[in-house]
């Protein structure tokens, strides 16, 4: 089965095609807030480069956050049209997955660290299982201190991987045990969603396009700047 992946829930916008026998194509821009304008060319560039034609694809797998609100709207509203258009299912995988999955081979606990903005991370923990990881701490919210807190109480040897971990890498960079990723695993890969979402296909775990929930954990910034400034009132 052919799986078109479609990743943007952070600063960088990207897509990938694949199956079977692996990631076939993939293109990764970085464009701020342009996820828009990007993400049609590449999905025609990967389709191009793949040598397919979308009508061959059997399903699309799309990033459902938690990560910057906008960029993640854009990425599931083109998977849901996408899918809609073809006749295909969906398969939904978060972004702190796709961060952890990349730094599979360490024996170290991996944590996932998105930036939130606002001083805030998304953060989840997972550690190394046969084939791939398990995630052991779910998906929330909470600032860069609560976290370096906890990664002192536990005295675990940890690899930070994100945007989020290299945003305030001053705040874990002294803590015992803890490890900083590379630039290389700061953001949400197509590639790895190519990985993953082939995996759950092969055990049949799709939902329909309508079924497809994004995860924010938080409400949307421009909701609460409209909250703050009619409590400022």
């Amino acid at each position: 089965m052919l799986i078109l992946a479609i990743e943007s829930a952070s600063g960088q916008v990207g897509c990938a095609v694949g199956g079977h026998e692996g990631v076939l194509a993939s293109a990764h821009s970085g464009q701020g807030r342009r996820h828009a304008e990007a993400l049609g060319p590449q999905i025609d560039f990967v389709r191009r480069q793949a040598g397919i034609e979308l009508t061959e694809l059997g399903a699309v797998a799309v990033d459902v956050g938690p990560g910057l609100y906008t960029g993640l709207r854009v990425g599931i509203v083109a998977g849901i049209s996408m899918a809609y258009a073809l006749g295909i299912p969906v398969i939904g995988v978060s972004s702190l997955d796709l961060l952890a999955f990349p730094a599979r081979w360490t024996s170290r606990l991996i944590v996932s660290a998105l930036d939130a903005r606002r001083g805030e991370l998304f953060v989840a923990m997972f550690r190394k299982v046969p084939g791939g990881i398990q995630r052991v701490v779910d998906p929330r919210v909470c600032s860069p201190a609560d976290l370096a807190s906890e990664l002192e109480v536990t005295e675990e040897r940890s690899l930070l991987v994100g945007d989020g971990a290299l945003r305030y890498q001053e705040v874990f960079g002294g803590i015992r045990g803890v490890e900083l990723a590379e630039q290389g695993l700061a953001n949400p890969s197509a590639r790895a969603l190519v990985q993953l979402a082939h995996a759950r296909a092969m055990r049949e775990e799709f939902v329909r396009p309508w079924e497809l929930e994004p995860v924010y954990l938080r409400r949307p910034d421009a909701e609460i700047n409209w909250t703050t400034r009619e409590g400022g009132a």
